[in-house]
Order: C-alpha cells, then structure tokens, then sequence
C-alpha cells in the first residue's frame, strides 16, 4: 500500500477539531486523498482571506456555471414561442459582495419574534448584497410577446413542468408550452374585461377564469372552448379548484363574498360574507382552510366541508393596519423557518406578510416577520420559492415596478435581498413557478412573459 495514503487514512484528529471523532477524520481524509486533480487544483487557487465554506462553495460553483453558461445553444422555433437570444442577454445580476457571511450565518436561525424589514425599492440599482447561488439562473429558457396587453396573472398547470397559461387586461387567457420547442397551444377568447385569476384542475384539462366583467368560465383545453359561463353581480375577482373535489369551485368577488360552486352544474352550493370584496384566496392541501385576504388587507381563515362545500368563518388577522387591498395568498405545507404550515401575503402597498399557521387552532395565522418594499401603482404579485436543503430561510420572488424580478430572504432581517434578474422592458406584475422548480415565468405590463431556466446548482 502506498505509505503517504496509509497515512492519511491513520492520522488522528488533531485536539482542537470541532468532531474529535476518529472514524469521521478518517472518512474525511480518504475522501480528500481520493479527491480528483481538478478540484485539488480549484482548492489550490481558493484564497481564503477570512471567509467560510459558503464563500469558497460559491466559488466553485461559479467556475461550473461560467463554463455552461457559455456552452448554451441558440434556436429559433418559428412558434409565437422563442428562445432568448442569449442567456448573456438575460443582464442576471448577483452579489459579489461575500464579505456579509458572518451576518448571514448570525441571521439564518428560526425567528421568534415579529421582524419588520425596510427596502426601498425606488432605487435606479438595489445592491444585492448576498447572492443566494439556489437561485441562480442561467439566462432566459423562453419568451411569449404575442399579446398587446399587461399581463395580469400567470400560473403552470398543476405537477406539471410544461404546460403554462397567461391571462391578460383584454380578457384572454392563452395556453401554451415551454418544451421543445416553446408555442401557444391555444387563445381562449370570451372575457370582455381583465382577467383577475384563474386556476387549472387536478388533471389539466380544464381551467376556470374569473374577470372583471363578472362572469366565471370553464374551459376545456384541448378544445379550447368555453363550456361553462356563471354569471355574478359584480366583479369575480380570485377562484382556486378544490384539492380534494375537483367538483367544487371556490370563487371570492367584490361583492363581499366567497361563493362555493358545482363545478359540474355552475350552481352556487353555499356562499360566505366578509366585510370588504374578497381579493385573493387559497386552500390547503387537506381542502379543509381557505385563506382568503380583502380589500381593507384582512386575512380570514375559513373551514370549508369537502363534501357539501358549506363555509364558516374562524379567524380573522389584521396584522395589516395600511387597509391596502390584498394582492397575493399563498400557502405551503411546510417551512424551514417556521416548521410548521405557512402563508405568504402580498398586499397592494408593498408590504409581504409571513404567517405561521396552527392547524390544530383551525388555521389561526402567527405573524412571523414582515417586509417593506416601495408602494407599487399596479397590482404586483410574489411567490415561495423552492425550499433549499441546506440553507435555512424562507426565499419569496416577486415583481416590481423597475422592471426587475427580485429575490428575498425572510429569515434575513438585513440585506433581505439575494438576487434579481433583468430582461423585461416595464413593470414586472407576475411570477410563478413550474412543478419541477427549474422553470421560473415572469409577466409584466407590456404583456411580454419570460420564462427563466435556474441554474443546476
């Protein structure tokens, strides 16, 4: 056996090691022994200078995503669907700033108290002081420029990775895929005003919209036709299928209300009253809670029965005091942060709200931490991000009226801000990503939709 190999795998752990353990050091130095060439090489040109594993992580990492940035192919499909030209064109902005490692590693714990976090969003050129490199992107996988009005919302099928659907302020709703190659599958024509939301069935076949001209339609999509229309009193302004029957339709309006309808028949089955028009809603994974927000920035939490889709009130929160209509809800199972169900609320003033959520306390919400970002004119939206396995935080994105798409850490009281991405021409209103979070679309008021590639990090 070669002897300087032998002794790395036979040399004990010096007393000052972190893991005295003699099998761990061990491991450790036969595994760095057997290390290839390349990264004892990279290993050789890191210069320390005082900073951590992240730094030095991060470093390799931009070596790799250099090299498959610059190895990217060009194509132009003759769909309304393109490539970008170049993720060089994308103008991806991150940090190079590494020095702030200390703060990061001492602001990255669980919060336990309410934590209010001031940005100013009006600024020409935010520096981003940490670049979170999960979520990096390699440049623009697609572009969709066919429609000539703002975008107002955008959404991927459910588990799915490839499907996308867009609705605009002229009414449409257009279908289309982010494949090979990128094309719009279909127009659904029929809205005579804005789209405010709309939302896919478990199976994908068919989308319910609702708009301002206060009516609600189901489509079928591989037909593309409108085979339902309910007609309301005022405004439709937010709707979700239920998780668990998909029979069920949960439309909230700006008459006050959240109407429970049959999906198969277009009847209303049980309504609810609240005390201003219902802006935003979602339900968990179970189907028992809706949470929806209104215009006066409350949040109720509603119990809804899966069966006969009766509603009923059980809280209501009003961490918001500005009254600023509520633009965004979203919930997730879980929270590195929080460790326990969350919701996300974006309110029309720019305030981001993160709430813990006590499903044994019927969905009572615990304000965890809040973020301040310049008041928007237009309705902008924000979204979860994918949770990181190694990273302890809680990372949102959403658009703002710079044009940029930006990246936070809740978890971060300072420099909140980790990443941004650049490439649309006007005020960036919607972001959402795919089922296989490698995917992320943006739209903005121009009615351009970018869809972004994330880097395999």
């Amino acid at each position: 056996m070669d002897p300087d190999f032998l002794s790395w795998v036979l040399q004990p752990p010096t007393p000052s090691s972190s893991r005295p353990d003699a099998d761990y050091a061990a491991l450790r130095r036969l595994l760095l022994r057997r290390k290839p060439s390349s990264a004892l090489q990279h290993r050789m040109e890191w210069r320390c200078t005082g900073r951590g594993y992240v730094a030095y992580r991060n470093f390799l990492l931009r070596r790799i995503d250099g090299g498959a940035a610059s190895s990217s192919a060009h194509s132009t499909p003759s769909n309304s669907g393109r490539w970008a030209p170049s993720p060089a064109h994308a103008a991806l902005s991150e940090a190079d700033s590494w020095s702030s490692i200390r703060d990061w590693r001492s602001n990255s714990g669980p919060l336990t108290g309410n934590i209010s976090i001031s940005s100013k969003q009006s600024d020409p050129e935010r520096h981003v002081r940490f670049a979170e490199p999960a979520y990096s992107f390699v440049g623009m996988h697609c572009i969709f420029d066919d429609c000539k009005a703002t975008v107002t919302i955008l959404k991927f099928g459910r588990a799915s990775s490839d499907l996308l659907a867009y609705g605009a302020s002229d009414g449409s709703l257009t279908v289309c895929q982010v494949s090979d190659p990128p094309s719009v599958l279909k127009k659904l024509i029929g809205h005579s005003k804005d789209i405010t939301d709309f939302d896919f069935s478990s199976n994908n076949q068919y989308i319910a919209s609702c708009s301002m001209d206060k009516t609600m339609r189901v489509w079928e999509i591989s037909k593309g036709t409108c085979i339902r229309v309910v007609y309301g009193v005022s405004s439709q302004l937010c709707i979700c299928f239920h998780p668990v029957n998909n029979n069920l339709l949960l439309v909230g309006n700006a008459n006050r209300e959240i109407n429970a309808i049959n999906f198969s028949t277009g009847r209303i089955v049980s309504k609810l009253t609240f005390d201003d028009a219902v802006t935003a809603l979602d339900i968990d994974h179970t189907g028992q809670l809706i949470f929806a927000g209104d215009a006066q920035g409350c949040i109720y939490t509603v119990s809804v029965n899966s069966h006969t889709g009766s509603l009923s009130r059980t809280h209501k929160n009003k961490s918001n005091k500005t009254k600023s209509p509520v633009t965004t809800i979203q919930y997730r199972t879980f929270s590195l942060v929080a460790r326990c169900p969350v919701l996300l609320s974006c309110v029309q003033n720019g305030n981001l709200f993160f709430f813990s959520i006590a499903t044994d306390s019927k969905g009572y919400l615990t304000l965890i931490c809040s973020l301040k970002l310049a008041s928007p004119v237009q309705t902008i939206r924000a979204s979860f991000c994918p949770l990181l396995s190694l990273e302890k935080g809680e990372f949102i994105v959403t658009g703002s009226e710079d044009a940029n798409v930006y990246f936070y850490d809740l978890a971060r009281p300072k420099n909140s801000c980790v990443n941004k991405l650049q490439g649309h021409g006007s005020s960036v209103i919607g972001v959402a990503w795919n089922h296989g979070e490698n995917l992320l679309a943006s739209s903005d008021s121009d009615g351009t939709v970018i869809v972004w590639k994330r880097a395999k990090n």
